[in-house]
């Protein structure tokens, strides 16, 4: 994603208007690819979660264009024997990451995207129903990049920008919600590391915010 600083008069977060976000879901800054695989939230329900996935496909395997026919219901089945096996899944997640920071948007944030099944957090069931999720291309064992880093950073502080409810402890795993059944991000997600430069990023917009409130 593009950088700015803070901008004031648009609450405008990392060339995203927050206000836009808020009202149409749609990141202005990132490529569209729309996915027909989701539904409506709930009547009423806030979205205060965020969902760290990662895709690979074929699995191990980067690059292709793969993951953008899966989430569109475009892949072949004879392009790969894997692919086979998840001929009949209709999936989707709101972002993906891809290797090179490259983010693409498939749902737009305020609808329900088909990303975390069966799922849990903090008691509360459903996570599709609250919850952005975004994908990582990537494996369970394989490092992530520096630009995917920098990318989820960037996004994790639009979309908490414009749902405060998303908090840093409300940003979480794939594994973490459906424990048992799933794996992702895996062991190579450096958390840490990423919690430290989102808490950086949202150092910098508060600074900004503050510096431009004083110039008033």
């Amino acid at each position: 994603m593009p950088h700015s600083t803070f901008d004031s008069v648009g609450a405008t977060v990392y060339c995203e208007d927050i206000n836009i976000l808020r009202s149409t879901g749609r990141l202005s800054s990132v490529r569209w690819c729309p996915s027909p695989n989701y539904g409506p939230r709930p009547e009423g329900t806030a979205i205060s979660l965020l969902v760290v996935h990662n895709i690979s496909l074929p699995p191990g395997q980067f690059g292709g264009g793969y993951i953008e026919d899966f989430f569109t219901n475009r892949l072949e089945s004879a392009d790969h024997p894997y692919f086979l096996t998840i001929a009949d899944l209709h999936v989707s997640a709101h972002a993906l990451i891809e290797r090179d920071g490259t983010v693409v948007q498939f749902v737009s944030l305020l609808e329900r995207a088909w990303h975390a099944g069966r799922s849990c957090f903090q008691g509360v069931e459903e996570c599709n129903d609250f919850s952005v999720g975004i994908e990582l291309e990537g494996a369970d064992d394989v490092p992530y990049t520096p630009q995917q880093y920098r990318a989820l950073a960037d996004l994790a502080l639009v979309i908490s920008s414009a749902w405060p409810a998303i908090t840093s402890d409300r940003i979480t795993g794939h594994c973490d919600i459906a424990p048992g059944r799933k794996t992702d991000p895996g062991p190579a997600f450096d958390w840490p590391g990423f919690r430290a430069l989102f808490q950086k990023r949202q150092s910098v917009v508060l600074r900004d915010k503050q510096t431009q409130k004083g110039a008033l």
